[in-house]
């Protein structure tokens, strides 16, 4: 994700990125740059969510989620899944601290093309909020993401 240099140390920033989408990640098309990689540091929320395989187990729920919801499945038409999955874990990963940055396009850019509006930013909250809960998330966590991804309203629906 670029990331404005005066913005780097916000986590909630970074959350928001993070989670934001889940869904809305959907037209970033680039992977986690693979030089650069650093370890992952131990408070980072990307640990104390559980590391890459809450990461990979919330997103697979959230996806079936999310193509169950007549609200928002609509923009996934026509999109492959398998690589759409694996795009959104590396982009949740980095944004969440993990090891590997995120390279892929920022949330305007990602969504500049789509026409959303605040019932779809809402429905894509709402079904990664009850995946959380789903996973087990502990509650405290769950509002820190919740949090950051309505901190990034403005920028995924180009406002």
């Amino acid at each position: 994700m670029n990331i404005p240099t005066n913005m780097k140390s916000n986590s909630s920033y970074l959350l928001t990125l993070l989670v934001i989408f889940s869904s809305f990640a959907l037209f970033a098309d680039a992977a986690p740059e693979k030089k650069g990689r650093q370890p992952a540091k131990a408070e980072s929320l990307y640990h104390r969510i559980g590391g890459q395989p809450a990461i990979d187990a919330t997103v697979e729920v959230f996806y079936k989620k999310v193509l169950a919801d007549k609200r928002v499945s609509h923009f996934f038409e026509g999109i492959n899944m398998k690589k759409q999955r694996a795009k959104q874990k590396a982009f949740i990963a980095a944004v969440l601290g993990g090891p590997n940055p995120w390279k892929g396009k920022d949330l305007r850019r990602a969504h500049d093309s789509l026409d959303l509006n605040e019932s779809h930013f809402n429905a894509i909250a709402e079904n990664l909020q009850a995946s959380l809960k789903e996973m087990k998330v502990d509650p405290k966590l769950i509002g820190e993401v919740m949090a950051i991804v309505a901190s990034t309203k403005n920028d995924v629906l180009n406002r």
